[in-house]
């Protein structure tokens, strides 16, 4: 992550609006933690720098970490947060400042048909930064989780493109979801027509991902990551279930080779049954790693196995990823997915002031995947407080929140 200094503190006549001192991050070279100070002023990061840098700056308000972990405020690439009016919404701050996440992107809940009605109900309303993955099946999971059993009458193509023109600093992508449980017969071509709608606004809007959802076939996954280019996203990608990542077979599919080197990322969208620890070390072990750590969370896993965005980071720390790269899936990585690297999650002095803060907690527990298989935890990140556009709060459930 990129960390720019500010002028010295004591010589800018203005109080900083919130101070944080005696933090630590982790050394993205040597791991080690290393002493953090940070101070905002009207909703940005005004200055980053090291212990003392800001023992005699005036500030409105100023917060000891005593030691705690700071980070660039979490962003969850896959959540469900469409309340009330689908079957899998969560409330957009019980998944994200509640948990210690400043940022999410509902994944596929809204299609365009309803857009308008969740852009009001949900982002507007929300503490929490809401991006959206658009459903390219107009109905989003208004109607249930078959939204795309109809084929061509689902989907609506003028109207998913007239938002994303209009809304492009809320839509960030299209959602397709590619498993048999939601397609019926319409095989690859609601993927095809995400695609093409992609292609058709790049000249005037740049890229759009697509994230694409990988389950129970058909389709075949290899058939669906044929069809994925640079920056798009499957999600999903370690799940248990029949076929998957490594087809059956003792390797991972060729496919998946292909889109890898193609710059395809894969998410780890962990859900109610869409993780696997065991699926999670073979892949590790033949050199593929989560790019992404997107949980999946919503109402139906809340309670778990999923918990929240902190609770799924803490399984990539048991699977023996680096605390430095364990952050960077839910920081650095989802914000250049989404197109805004140097805004979101980041410390660089001028961007928007979203932090996130964890003890480090050394006790051993038992953390579930969505397969019922269970390892031991030795340390995990505790969210304890969280700043979102410059306010501070602080996690009184965050015990609960990473269980």
């Amino acid at each position: 992550m990129a960390v720019h200094h500010s002028a010295i503190p004591s010589q800018d006549p203005d109080p900083f609006d919130l101070v944080i001192t005696g933090a630590n991050r982790p050394n993205p070279d040597t791991g080690e933690l290393q002493p953090v100070e940070l101070a905002v002023r009207d909703g940005r990061i005004a200055h980053v720098g090291g212990a003392g840098s800001l023992a005699a700056a005036p500030a409105a308000q100023r917060h000891d970490a005593g030691g705690d972990l700071l980070a660039p405020g979490l962003v969850d690439l896959h959540a469900h947060v469409y309340h009330a009016s689908t079957g899998l919404g969560l409330e957009a701050d019980r998944a994200g400042v509640e948990q210690g996440v400043t940022t999410l992107v509902d994944a596929g809940s809204c299609g365009s048909d309803h857009w308008d009605h969740f852009a009001g109900h949900v982002v507007d309303a929300a503490r929490t930064r809401v991006l959206s993955w658009l459903n390219i099946s107009r109905h989003g999971l208004v109607n249930g989780v078959r939204e795309l059993a109809g084929g061509a009458a689902d989907i609506d193509v003028d109207a998913t493109a007239g938002l994303l023109l209009r809304h492009r600093d809320r839509i960030r992508g299209l959602k397709v979801r590619m498993s048999s449980s939601v397609l019926g017969d319409s095989g690859l071509l609601p993927l095809k027509v995400a695609k093409e709608t992609a292609a058709r606004l790049r000249s005037e809007i740049g890229h759009v991902p697509v994230m694409v959802h990988v389950g129970n076939a058909p389709p075949a996954l290899g058939d669906v990551l044929d069809l994925l280019d640079e920056g798009d996203v499957v999600t999903h990608a370690f799940h248990g279930k029949t076929g998957g990542l490594f087809g059956g077979g003792a390797q991972p599919l060729p496919q998946a080779r292909a889109a890898l080197e193609r710059g395809v990322r894969l998410d780890v969208g962990h859900g109610s049954a869409s993780f696997s620890f065991r699926t999670a070390e073979r892949a590790l072990d033949a050199g593929i790693r989560p790019y992404t750590a997107g949980s999946d969370l919503h109402l139906r896993n809340v309670e778990g196995p999923v918990h929240s965005l902190a609770t799924t980071l803490n399984k990539l720390l048991v699977l023996g990823l680096t605390l430095h790269e364990v952050l960077d899936c839910a920081t650095r990585r989802p914000a250049e997915v989404l197109g805004l690297a140097g805004e979101l999650a980041d410390l660089g002095v001028g961007s928007c002031a979203d932090v996130s803060l964890f003890r480090l907690d050394a006790e051993e527990a038992g953390l579930t995947d969505a397969e019922g298989e269970t390892r031991t935890a030795r340390r995990r990140l505790v969210p304890v407080a969280v700043v979102r556009a410059g306010r501070l709060t602080h996690l009184h459930d965050h015990r609960k929140a990473a269980a």
